[in-house]
């Protein structure tokens, strides 16, 4: 459901989107063509949001994308360590169209 959502306000922002099922795809993905933005599960299969950061930020050009994790977690340390693995941002499930944009608009992402 968070995946539709994302898609929908992305889209409204003139993003083109690409899902991917789990971190593996999603990396993937970016190895065969790296994004501008990237919208992530904290807690995904195959691999967590905190190991798809971790991994991407080694990767060629993988410092480019601007990373954004969705996370139900609202402890503090937890959303830390994220923006410490290389995430640029994080949103709060459920996020709407004007939470999301904000946030996008903090990192230079819309």
């Amino acid at each position: 459901m968070i995946r539709k959502v994302s898609r929908s306000i992305l889209e409204t922002l003139r993003y083109e989107v690409t899902e991917a099922e789990n971190g593996e795809e999603a990396l993937a993905k970016c190895k065969a063509a790296m994004p501008d933005l990237i919208m992530l599960d904290w807690n995904m299969p195959v691999m967590s949001g905190l190991e798809f950061v971790t991994t991407l930020r080694g990767l060629d050009g993988g410092t480019q994308p601007k990373v954004v994790f969705c996370t139900t977690n609202r402890d503090e340390q937890a959303i830390h360590k994220g923006i410490e693995a290389g995430a640029d941002e994080y949103v709060l499930k459920p996020f709407d169209h004007q939470s999301l944009q904000a946030k996008l608009q903090r990192i230079g992402a819309a």
